[in-house]
């Protein structure tokens, strides 16, 4: 019985395999065409008598509302003058991001046909760390000011929960995020389940797209946050039953559970320990059961309501 079992497992995982691998060939010979503009570097090196110039290339980042003198101002900054020299050190080459890109969007088009890859600008925001990515029907904004690695000078006084996503590496993870929300429905029921996997939703997608990126990077935790919501996967769960907090519409519940924030909040003396955003985690090991136990395409997974996939799912978490 033993070996019958063992033989079954072993060609399921050698099948499970091939299937991957093939699947990878196919996404790799997908054809993506896209321009990657460095408007940061253009800006550092111009010179007044070049604003004209760029204001043709680039209207959209020169608001007509404001005067040549503010650009020209801004171009002599002082604090702008440093953002150029601090950006240019650590971004002077761009092309493993570029790869990044590339390779990210040929998964979205082998998932989404339609998908269009956009002319890709970097651009320095005054540390905008609100708007890090900013993603439009033709243009992808990168500002490379917020990618300058969470020590940076320039991070001083901002709350580490958010500094620690101000690393290089999680540029790929935060573009996919702005890709995703392009394609995962709003919730239909406003509560705390089918918030939960609305972002679930979203961050299969990147599972999807990004498979060789960490998961603590998919869902911008750092590692040591990861393996604490791994080791407390059925706490976490076994809390939100027994406080009925599963099908509450009490908006408080996404400031506690899903929002970026310094810790979750259960009131409880371990909440320090926690890191935030437990219920993104858990929506996510859902939606990871459910499309693992049922055979349903992508888009009907996105197309399905929480109560169907919570139901179907069949969630039992890690102990």
């Amino acid at each position: 019985m033993f070996r019958k079992t063992f033989l079954v497992l072993t060609l399921f995982l050698v099948f499970a395999c091939n299937e991957d691998s093939k699947q990878r060939e196919e996404i790799d010979k997908i054809n993506i065409e896209f321009k990657v503009e460095r408007f940061d570097q253009k800006f550092a090196n111009a010179e007044p008598e070049d604003l004209p110039q760029l204001k043709r290339d680039y209207p959209f980042l020169f608001p007509a509302q404001y005067p040549d003198s503010v650009w020209v101002n801004k171009m002599q900054d002082s604090i702008q003058l440093e953002l150029n020299t601090e950006v240019t050190a650590a971004f002077k080459d761009f092309s493993k991001e570029e790869d990044e890109l590339k390779t990210l969007f040929q998964h979205i088009k082998y998932y989404f046909p339609s998908f269009k890859a956009p002319t890709v600008i970097t651009v320095t925001s005054d540390v905008d760390y609100r708007n890090k990515v900013l993603l439009t029907p033709d243009f992808l904004f990168i500002a490379l000011d917020t990618y300058l690695g969470k020590d940076h000078q320039f991070y001083m006084g901002i709350q580490e929960y958010l500094k620690k996503n101000f690393e290089r590496a999680q540029i790929l993870p935060d573009v996919a995020s702005q890709y995703a929300e392009r394609y995962v429905p709003q919730p239909q029921k406003k509560n705390f389940l089918a918030t939960m996997l609305y972002y679930g939703k979203l961050l299969y997608l990147k599972d999807r797209w990004l498979p060789d990126t960490p998961d603590f990077e998919k869902i911008g935790y750092t590692e040591e946050e990861l393996k604490w919501a791994d080791a407390n996967e059925e706490q976490i769960w076994r809390y939100f039953v027994d406080k009925e907090l599963i099908f509450d519409s009490d908006t408080k519940l996404y400031s506690r559970f899903l929002y970026p924030a310094p810790f979750s909040k259960f009131y409880l003396e371990l909440d320090n320990e926690s890191p935030a955003m437990l219920g993104q985690y858990i929506g996510w090991h859902i939606i990871r059961d459910y499309m693992d136990k049922n055979d349903v395409s992508l888009q009907e997974m996105l197309d399905t309501d929480a109560e169907t996939i919570f139901n179907k799912a069949k969630y039992k978490p890690k102990k």
